[in-house]
């Protein structure tokens, strides 16, 4: 195995879905020779040129129009919106037509384009820089929506996304681009759709996904010393997400939490809130709980940011609760 950063996890996986499809190209802005905002795609130039390393003009609504595009005539785009918050420029070609093609067109033709953005505070980037959007895709039928929170995830689940016959969404948080870690020697990627154990325990269920599952974990040590076992899956992907994970992981615990550093209101955790409440209503031993930010949009200023954001101290205390 060879140990890469998050983002370098990432340029991998672009790398050698580029090797082995020539179909796969990259465009979106400053990704060829500044290697993008985050260096994520550095070196990608160089390596393959710009036939398929393309710098666009600043339009978010011109790079996703384009990627659908390219993708209906045969072409496995793979596009970069700076932030997700100027995701909201590119909603039409993605909600009204990558999301919609295949079913507009029984079925005969797909969509096999990948955006890539990053999500997420805790850098003091500001309101317009750090939020997370994810539940808005998620909500959309046509769309797949992934989160990694390894470095082994982000390969892998990228490799999956650019060989879907379908629109994916593939959301990175910020805050994880450095993180350091292991990945495996499989090229074969990991499927969308499927959690991953991240810890098992006997007490209560934490769900979650992204950055936050590191915070989690941490919770999770600080329980485990008052005698708390918690069990924390990783959803790594929220459309579809592992619905019979989440039920079998119910069943053993019998409490359920959800925590994302999205707002509370409306988002993934409401969603999964509701349908455990439906499927796995008997084997709930209380409520349904779930974490989020504050309904207000993200500070600027690091000591707000921060309680805008989760943190220990609340999964804690919401693990509490949940067993008492």
């Amino acid at each position: 195995m060879a140990e890469l950063r998050f983002g370098q996890a990432i340029n991998r996986a672009l790398a050698e879905c580029m090797e082995e499809d020539p179909t796969v190209f990259i465009f979106g802005e400053d990704v060829a020779e500044a290697g993008g905002p985050f260096g994520v795609t550095r070196g990608l130039h160089d390596r393959f040129g710009p036939g398929r390393i393309r710098d666009t003009p600043i339009s978010e609504a011109a790079i996703a129009s384009a990627a659908v595009g390219a993708a209906l005539s045969g072409i496995r785009p793979v596009v970069e919106i700076m932030f997700m918050d100027f995701m909201t420029l590119a909603m039409d070609a993605l909600v009204n037509q990558a999301a919609k093609a295949r079913f507009m067109f029984g079925g005969q033709t797909s969509v096999p384009m990948v955006v890539r953005t990053p999500h997420g505070g805790g850098i003091g980037a500001g309101p317009q820089h750090s939020q997370c959007l994810e539940a808005w895709f998620a909500h959309v039928p046509g769309l797949k929506v992934v989160c990694p929170s390894t470095p082994a995830d982000a390969y892998g689940l990228l490799k999956s996304a650019i060989r879907d016959p379908d629109p994916v969404i593939f959301v990175e948080n910020k805050a994880l681009y450095a993180m350091k870690g292991e990945i495996p020697d499989d090229t074969s990627g990991i499927p969308i759709g499927a959690a991953r154990l991240v810890r098992p325990g006997t007490d209560a269920t934490i769900v979650t996904y992204g950055a936050t599952v590191h915070m989690v974990e941490r919770a999770a040590s600080m329980l485990a010393r008052e005698g708390t076992e918690v069990e924390i899956l990783d959803l790594r992907s929220l459309q579809p997400w592992d619905e019979a994970a989440v039920l079998a992981s119910l069943a053993r615990t019998h409490r359920l939490l959800i925590v994302h550093e999205a707002v509370e209101a409306f988002g993934i955790g409401a969603e999964i809130a509701a349908r455990m409440a439906d499927v796995g209503f008997e084997e709930l031993d209380a409520p349904v709980l779930r974490i989020g930010a504050p309904f207000v949009p993200v500070p600027f200023a690091p000591g707000l940011e921060k309680q805008y954001q989760p943190q220990e101290q609340d999964v804690a205390a919401a693990v509490r609760k949940l067993c008492a």
